[in-house]
C-alpha cells in the first residue's frame, strides 16, 4: 500500500511537471527551459539530502550518472513534444512507452505477470493506436514527427527509471543527486554549443522552475516506491501521470478531448490498472 501511494504521488507530480515544462517550452527554446528546470531539480534534492540521506558508492554514482544522461534526453524530448502538442494526445503516448521497458525489466528480474497483465499489455498497445489517431481542435492531426518525439521521450524516461531502480537500495537519494548534476552539466554543455540557435526569447522562469521542482519530487517518490514494491507495478502506476497533464491542458489551454482520444485514454487507464493488478 505504501508503494502504491508513493507511486500515485509520483504520477501526479510528473503530470504537473510535464504540463508546466511543456508550457514553458512554448515560450522559448526548449534548452532554455531545461537550463532552469534541471538546476531547480538538483536544488530540491540537495535540500532533501539531510532528510533522506545519501551514500555515494560506486553503484550509486554509476547508475545515477546513467539516469542523469537519460534524464537530460527526457527533459529535452518531452518538453519539445509537449510544446508542439497537443498535450492530451502526446502525453499518454509517452507514458505508455515509458512503462513498457520497466515492466520488461521487472519481468526479467523474476517478477510475475499474471492473466491480468497478459490482457493489459496488448490493451496498452491498442490504447497507443487510438490515442495517436486522434485529432487536435477537430482539424489538426498529430504529426509523425510529434509521435516520434513522444516515443523518444518515453524511452528516455523508461531508461531513467530503470537506472534509478538498479541503484543500491541503501544509497538514499545519492543516485538522484548525481543524476541531476549530470543532467545540469549536459544541459549547460548543449546550450554552450548551440547558443546561436537558442533565439532571443527569454524563458518562462517560473514555469521552468516549477517543472524542475515537481519533476524532482516525482523522482524521489518513484525511487522510494520502487524500493518498497515491485518495479512492474510501480512503473505502470507512475505511468498514470498523463491524467494530470491532460486535465491541466483541458482547464488551462481548453484542449478538447475527442471521442477517439477518450476511448484511447480509457483503454490506457484500464491497461494500467490491469498491469498494476498483475
Amino acid at each position: 500500500m505504501i508503494a502504491l501511494l508513493l507511486a500515485l504521488g509520483s504520477s501526479l507530480a510528473y503530470g504537473c511537471a510535464d504540463f508546466f515544462g511543456g508550457l514553458g517550452a512554448r515560450r522559448a527554446h526548449v534548452l532554455r527551459t531545461v537550463l532552469i528546470a534541471a538546476p531547480a531539480s538538483l536544488a530540491v534534492e540537495l535540500v532533501m539530502w539531510p532528510l533522506l540521506g545519501a551514500e555515494f558508492s560506486a553503484g550509486a554514482i554509476g547508475w545515477g550518472a546513467a539516469s542523469g544522461a537519460a534524464s537530460a534526453g527526457a527533459f529535452a524530448l518531452l518538453y519539445r513534444t509537449l510544446a508542439i502538442g497537443p498535450m492530451n494526445v502526446l502525453s499518454p503516448v509517452t507514458a505508455l512507452v515509458s512503462a513498457a521497458l520497466p515492466v520488461a525489466v521487472g519481468l526479467l528480474q523474476g517478477e510475475q505477470l499474471g492473466a491480468a497483465g497478459l490482457v493489459g499489455l496488448p490493451l496498452a498497445l491498442l490504447a497507443v493506436v487510438l490515442v495517436s489517431a486522434g485529432t487536435a481542435n477537430g482539424q489538426v492531426r498529430v504529426t509523425r514527427r510529434a509521435l516520434l518525439l513522444a516515443f523518444g521521450a518515453g524511452t528516455a524516461i523508461a531508461v531513467q527509471l530503470v537506472c534509478l531502480h538498479q541503484a543500491p537500495s541503501g544509497s538514499g537519494i545519492a543516485p538522484l543527486i548525481v543524476g541531476r548534476a549530470v543532467t545540469s552539466a549536459l544541459a549547460l554543455t548543449a546550450a554552450a554549443l548551440l547558443h546561436r540557435r537558442l533565439g532571443p526569447e527569454r524563458p518562462a522562469y517560473r514555469l521552468a522552475a516549477a517543472a524542475g521542482v515537481l519533476d524532482s519530487t516525482a523522482s524521489v517518490l518513484f525511487l522510494l516506491a520502487a524500493r518498497s514494491g515491485d518495479l512492474t507495478v510501480v512503473a505502470v502506476i507512475t505511468a498514470l501521470y498523463p491524467a494530470g497533464t491532460v486535465l491541466l491542458a483541458r482547464a488551462v489551454l481548453a484542449e478538447r478531448i475527442h471521442r477517439g482520444q477518450l476511448a484511447g485514454l480509457g483503454a490506457a487507464a484500464v491497461a494500467v490498472g490491469l498491469l498494476a493488478l498483475a
